[in-house]
């Protein structure tokens, strides 16, 4: 089957979740024997790379230069539908939302919805673009053959706030990336255990939550310092609020860099907190697993369909339930063990390979008409 990417909306994006997603589910689609391609125009991803020489078309920047944003959005959406158009695939997969309109209907389009924080959070996201982004989805819904939900949950809400037809909504879960052999001596120099977040912090992702439930707990204090990786550098407000709440010096530490760094954090965690009020899927939780790290996760949206009986959960909007469940686990041996355990059962749930068979299975049916 010849399946076409058209990436050229999300090009801009070096590194991140959706881009990886495309990256792994292409990469078992070729496994499959299937004639995929990415469109990609000029872009600058990196994990396209990884991908078999002549999968991708386009031209890779190191960075785009200052405020082309949106020229090359017009440059790529033209070049890369003129390209697709004489590759002649049978389903093209559009990667991100888009106003672009298409000059003909020469094959079935499928686009995948990740989440709905923009609509769900428009406070918490505080962007003048959110009404922008919500346009941009209805046209892509509108536009769309099929549409992939990576979360019964994200699937629930598609159709309460947009108002679609459930049998116009798939639903294939994510995964997370296999092990891989990680150095972490000497990663996290210090003489207390820690306790891992992940990812930006603003917001709905509920980082001053963890802080206020650590600070309620003396024990918490006493014992566990808080590893917050990448989302940038701790701000003024957090560094404020941290001291507020008397942690020493320290004691709540940012540190950035590559996946094998972040790999490297969860193998050294006493165990990955997740206080977030809304994810689409949520991948760390599943990365946090491969790695036999405990969850002790947020129980708001997909975070219970993705996790299962893998976490100790508590609710986010309750300090005292977060700093409850955070105890449950890292004063318990037994506990945090029997995370470990039901945490490599659940990782057999979820693989790219499910989740490429699953969406080649929906190309063939809108294929097929």
């Amino acid at each position: 089957m010849k399946i076409a990417f058209d990436y050229q909306i999300f090009t801009q994006q070096s590194y991140g979740g959706i881009s990886r997603y495309y990256k792994n589910l292409v990469a078992q689609l070729i496994k499959l024997e299937q004639s995929t391609s990415i469109f990609a125009g000029v872009h600058c991803n990196n994990y396209l790379s990884a991908l078999p020489i002549g999968t991708v078309s386009g031209y890779k920047l190191t960075k785009f230069p200052p405020k082309t944003g949106k020229l090359f959005q017009h440059i790529n959406h033209y070049l890369t539908e003129h390209q697709i158009k004489l590759w002649r695939p049978q389903v093209i997969h559009e990667t991100y939302y888009s106003n672009f309109s298409y000059s003909s209907n020469y094959a079935p389009r499928i686009v995948t919805a990740y989440d709905l924080i923009h609509e769900l959070f428009p406070k918490e996201i505080k962007t003048k673009k959110n009404d922008l982004i919500t346009q941009r989805k209805i046209n892509s819904f509108k536009r769309a053959d099929h549409i992939i939900s990576i979360s019964n949950n994200t699937k629930k809400d598609l159709i309460e706030i947009f108002d679609l037809p459930s049998e116009k909504i798939s639903v294939v879960h994510l995964a997370s990336e296999p092990p891989i052999s990680v150095n972490n001596s000497g990663l996290y120099v210090n003489s207390k255990p820690f306790l891992l977040f992940v990812g930006p912090r603003s917001g709905y992702k509920n980082f001053i939550g963890l802080l206020e439930a650590f600070s309620n707990s003396p024990r918490l204090m006493n014992e566990f310092n808080i590893v917050a990786f990448g989302g940038g550098s701790l701000t003024s407000k957090e560094m404020s609020i941290i001291k507020l709440k008397g942690f020493s010096e320290n004691q709540v530490k940012h540190i950035g860099g590559s996946d094998s760094t972040l790999m490297a954090l969860y193998g050294e965690a006493s165990a990955f907190v997740h206080p977030s009020l809304y994810e689409g899927f949520g991948i760390p939780p599943l990365e946090a697993m491969t790695y036999k790290c405990p969850v002790i996760s947020s129980n708001s949206s997909s975070m219970p369909e993705v996790i299962g009986d893998a976490g100790e959960y508590f609710d986010p909007k309750d300090s005292e339930s977060i700093s409850s469940a955070i105890e449950r686990v890292v004063f318990s041996d037994s506990r945090a063990n029997y995370l470990k355990l039901k945490g490599s059962e659940r990782l057999k749930i979820f693989s790219w390979e499910k989740c490429a068979k699953e969406t080649l299975d929906i190309y063939k049916n809108i294929a097929s008409g």
